[in-house]
Parts: C-alpha cells; structure tokens; sequence
C-alpha cells in the first residue's frame, strides 16, 4: 500500500496511490484507519511530504560501497546525526540553495518511517514499529561540513529533507534497488543489501537512544556517487517498488 499526504482546495488528507488516483483515507494512518469509495486524479492534488517527523534521525556512512568511496574506516556502530522538520518538504517542492554555501550534494536514502512509539526494542521486534519506507535526499552543504564530524550546519538548511513521494507499507527493505538522476543523469546506483546495518537494527539501535514517535523517520544512510547540484538542476531519487522523489534546486 502507497500512502500519501495530498492537497485539495486548501485541505490535507490522506490517501492510497493507486496507478493515477489517490483512493482517500478516513481515520488516522499511525492508528484505524479506511479506505474509502473516494477517488481522485492525481493531476487534481499536490502531493505532500508524507510526515513531518518530530525528528529525522540520519546514518552516516552506512554503505559499503560510500565506505570506499571515502576512504573512511567501516564503523563499528552507526553513525548519528539528527535534521531538523523544518528541513522537511515533499515531491517536486524546490531545494533552496544557501547563501552560506557553495557547494551542495544530493544523498539518495531510503528513509524508515516510525508507525507506533519505540523505545528499547530488539532488532527481531522492529518491523512491527514500522509503517513503511519512503525515499529521501539527506542533502548536504558540503563546504560546511568539517572534517571533525560537526555536520549539524551542513545538513539542517531548510529544504534540506525532501521526503516522498509515498510511504510503501508492503516492502522488505533490505533487498531494494537505489537510484540517484541529476538532470536525468543517473549518478547513484546501489542496492540496500549494501548497507553495513540493515532499518531493523537501525531502528533498535536508535530507540535505545530517544524514544522514536509515530512518525518520526530514520534515514538509512547514502551510497556511493554523492555529488554536487547546481541552481537549475532536478534531482530524482529512485528507490525500487516505492516510487520517485523529485526536486529542484533554486
């Protein structure tokens, strides 16, 4: 199931992608919800990023192959950072380029989204926390981001979270195929089963941290390719049964 936050004449809701409609949804998506008999074009709504996350919980250097293609030392646990929801925005929104920066990098992610509240729980128990998985671009000022590991600067811009276009609730996520296009270019090519640590120890590890709320989203790490974007240019992040994020950079 396809989940999405839409816009219709002024009002947000929910409802479920369906080939070029979106089937409305009564109820709340994090509880009891139903899908109705209410179908809509797809051409008649704006898509919305699918949850604005109290927080964004970020892995760094999750990949094998990212791993080489910066000479880092493979970690022993994950690597943590956090962005801010003010940096969330949602499918074709445009990413602002910051005047404190000069050059900014697109970061293809598969992004875990939180269903029900988390605290201390094992890997063997985390996918029942879990509503499902969307695409996300961890985008990066790169020049602001020092080599001591402070990256709170160059991650936390506004606009530097696009999430969407959907939440896919019926995916396994360790055996998915990851694509990053700039300009229709693709510059990102991977699979998750790449990843160092796979969403459901994420998503253990991290709820023995902080308590991870209904919504909340857990981004899985980059793999190799990450590159710089330019005012003008579109960036799409593809991810395998879920579907495609697409952004400008202004």
């Amino acid at each position: 199931m396809k989940i999405a936050s839409f816009q219709l004449n002024g009002n947000v809701s929910y409802g479920v992608i369906a080939n070029k409609e979106i089937i409305l949804i009564e109820g709340d998506i994090f509880g009891d919800f139903v899908v109705t008999d209410t179908r809509i074009s797809l051409d008649e709504i704006k898509i919305l990023p699918p949850v604005i996350p109290s927080k964004a919980v970020c892995v760094g250097l999750n990949y094998h192959d990212h791993i080489e293609e910066t000479n880092s030392r493979l970690p022993e646990s994950p690597v943590l950072f956090i962005k801010p929801s003010t940096a969330v925005i949602g499918h074709m929104d445009d990413i602002k380029y910051p005047e404190l920066s000069e050059r900014v990098d697109y970061e293809g992610e598969l992004a875990v989204v939180i269903g029900k509240t988390a605290r201390n729980i094992s890997a063997n128990e985390a996918e029942e926390y879990i509503l499902g998985y969307t695409c996300s671009n961890d985008v990066t000022a790169r020049d602001l981001q020092p080599a001591d590991g402070q990256w709170t600067i160059a991650k936390s811009f506004d606009t530097f979270l696009p999430l969407g276009p959907c939440i896919e609730t019926e995916v396994d996520p360790r055996n998915l195929e990851i694509r990053t296009y700039l300009n229709d270019e693709l510059k990102q090519s991977s699979n998750t089963g790449h990843m160092i640590f796979d969403p459901y120890t994420l998503v253990s590890y991290v709820s023995k941290i902080m308590t991870l709320l209904p919504g909340d989203v857990i981004l899985t790490g980059t793999p190799s390719g990450i590159g710089p974007m330019k005012k003008g240019d579109k960036v799409v992040v593809e991810i395998e049964s879920i579907g495609c994020l697409a952004n400008y950079v202004k």
